[in-house]
């Protein structure tokens, strides 16, 4: 089984965006050896639901996110997981700050992205402060579709860097 951790500043914006977007995407191609979960390196939102902007991309396409609540990534994630993406360099700042990344499985979601989509210098738009919620979906559909290419390869040996 795959486990697979998304990470932003707050976790009610982009990490938890991609969360359900990966699950429904994983699900819409049947493939079961793959979980996700999402956490935020501040401490700001912890307890608060999705962003309302983020609630409605989700809803629009039919995606329910009304039982996640921010959370802090904490030590034991590391080795929880397989693989830790965040959605931008400050988040990979604080992730590697706080593990250092032994086993090469931190990385920027849209490091992942296919060659020809957009990358936006391989930031995942933060909505917060462009209120852009649709680019940031566009951005996280991208990596997760990039991530299942990757899966469905074989493996997360080749990423577009």
């Amino acid at each position: 089984m795959l486990k697979i951790l998304f990470v932003c500043h707050g976790n009610i914006c982009r990490s938890p965006m991609a969360e359900y977007i990966m699950r429904d995407l994983l699900q819409k191609r049947g493939i079961t050896e793959v979980t996700t979960a999402s956490a935020a390196t501040s401490t700001e939102e912890l307890g608060n639901p999705v962003h309302r902007g983020t609630r409605e991309v989700l809803k629009r396409l039919g995606i329910d996110c009304s039982d996640k609540r921010a959370r802090q990534i904490k030590k034991s994630d590391y080795e929880e997981y397989d693989l830790l993406l965040g959605m931008d360099a400050e988040n990979l700042r604080n992730m590697l700050r706080l593990w250092g990344d032994p086993e090469h499985k931190i990385y920027k979601l849209l490091d992942y992205a296919e060659i020809g989509a957009p990358q936006r210098n391989k930031d995942v738009a933060d909505p917060w402060y462009t209120g852009d919620f649709e680019r940031t979906y566009s951005d996280i559909k991208a990596g997760c579709e990039g991530i299942i290419a990757a899966i469905l390869r074989g493996g997360f040996d080749e990423t577009d860097e």
